[in-house]
């Protein structure tokens, strides 16, 4: 019989971490001065299940899945023991030097089992260690390709205001975020950024087919006017996660796709935040129909369990590589890092043997539509959306419009999260809207607890916001 693990469960000195933080620490994506006037990070210490405990104790409902990506949950005793006996076997071997290790082989032919249910044309898989580091080497890629093909001009990329493709340089670029392009001056020459299919912010009262058209149209409009010839590829996630949970109306993914095709370039799904099944789906661009050409993977592959990526690629694009040769001067230290791969093949095998994603799509996924429903009568709610198991919510000033509270716009969003987390729910603030992505194991009841505390945080909100 298997023993369970043993979990550690310590006593932390709280005060003597927080010192610490202010004095070694910088966390990712953070306002340093409010990190020190704060007194430094909340400190997560502890988690099982869709709950996460922080050093003092307080215990909060995930509603973001770490960093929407905890798909089968925290806790799971056999991704401990994986990363355990991988380690013991082999921990570490690079790639380079025309060499492989056995996890990332068999990882890469499930990923490609998985990919080419719906879409046979994708055969291969590249590995890193990010999202970001998956972006970048898809722009590497994708460039590259062109030139093999005697085609060097089609280096532009175009991509969608709002949109989030990573950190890195190339990512940030492609990435349509201009708080983020105002750091080290991006974007990068050869991307350009277009409308995004954000209905309720920018086509509100507009019919969903006429507006999916308009913002798709937007994409060949830019394709013309930079000449079509110079057009390597377009880059979108399913649903925007970061710029909002921007969930598109559903002529819109087959709209890009025959504008893709008909200009010859090729179409990428950054499929980061969408894939492993938070759509209802192993992809999310499955969802629409469509076939791209390469995709982007990270977040779920492992559940965040350890640091993996990936790039499902064509097989037009290996043929391509193949027939050239040559190197492609590319990848990174951990690129298909043995233990990483372990624990991502048994996170997939998690998905499947618990049917997560049939659960997603036929049980949860509805349960949290319906549930979000009640919110649209509040009077600071304006829309409650979803997809799958990831959604938002919007906050406004008056309901039956988009109208935002003109004292508070932009923060609104932040404003009612920290409301959330006070009353024990861990969910995000983007602008004016509260975004959630929880684990793939919630049941209802933790679905139904999201829903009381959003209201009981909107509540609280309300004289708030009308006061600023």
């Amino acid at each position: 019989m298997t023993l369970p693990v043993q979990k550690p469960i310590r006593n932390y000195d709280v005060e003597e971490l927080r010192r610490l933080d202010l004095a070694h620490h910088l966390p990712a994506q953070s306002d340093y001065k409010l990190q020190r006037e704060l007194g430094g990070s909340r400190m997560i210490t502890r988690a099982e299940g869709c709950t996460i405990t922080d050093a003092e104790g307080k215990s909060l409902l995930d509603g973001m899945a770490g960093l929407w990506c905890v798909n089968v949950g925290y806790g799971r005793d056999e991704l401990a023991r994986v990363a355990y006996e991988q380690m013991l076997e082999l921990p570490y071997y690079n790639t380079f030097f025309k060499t492989a290790t056995p996890p990332p082989v068999r990882l890469a032919a499930k990923i490609a089992e998985k990919m080419q249910a719906s879409n046979p044309a994708l055969t291969h898989v590249f590995f890193n260690s990010s999202g970001s580091e998956a972006n970048d080497t898809i722009f590497r890629l994708v460039r590259h390709y062109w030139a093999l093909k005697g085609e060097p001009k089609r280096k532009i990329f175009i991509s969608r205001k709002n949109a989030y493709h990573g950190s890195t340089v190339a990512g940030a670029s492609l990435g349509g975020m201009t708080f983020m392009h105002e750091q080290g001056d991006l974007p990068i020459p050869g991307v350009e950024h277009v409308l995004q299919p954000y209905h309720f912010g920018e086509g509100f009262g507009e019919d969903p087919d006429a507006f999916a058209t308009r913002v798709a149209d937007s994409i060949e409009e830019r394709i013309l006017s930079v000449g079509p010839e110079n057009v390597a590829a377009f880059i979108g996630e399913p649903v925007q996660g970061a710029g909002g949970v921007i969930i598109p109306p559903d002529s819109y993914w087959p709209k890009v796709e025959a504008i893709c095709r008909k200009y010859g370039i090729l179409l990428i799904c950054d499929e980061v935040i969408c894939g492993f099944g938070r759509l209802g789906h192993w992809f999310g661009h499955e969802h629409w129909g469509v076939k791209p050409d390469l995709i982007a993977m990270a977040k779920g592959l492992s559940s965040g369990y350890l640091p993996i990526s990936a790039v499902g690629v064509s097989q037009e694009i290996v043929d391509t590589l193949v027939e050239k040769g040559g190197d492609f001067v590319h990848g990174y230290t951990y690129s298909g890092h043995p233990t990483c791969a372990a624990v991502a093949l048994a996170n997939i095998e998690i998905l499947e043997n618990e049917s997560l994603i049939e659960r997603t799509r036929d049980v949860t996924g509805p349960y949290l539509a319906k549930a979000l429903k009640r919110l649209e009568n509040h009077p600071l709610v304006g829309q409650a959306r979803s997809l799958g198991l990831i959604g938002a919510v919007e906050i406004v000033s008056e309901p039956g419009t988009n109208k935002r509270f003109t004292g508070a716009e932009g923060t609104a969003g932040p404003i009612v999260r920290d409301l959330c987390i006070k009353n024990g729910l861990m969910v995000r603030g983007i602008r004016d809207s509260l975004v959630m992505c929880p684990p793939l194991i919630i049941t209802e009841a933790e679905i139904d607890r999201i829903v009381d505390i959003m209201v009981q945080s909107l509540n609280e909100a309300e004289p708030v916001l009308r006061a600023l």
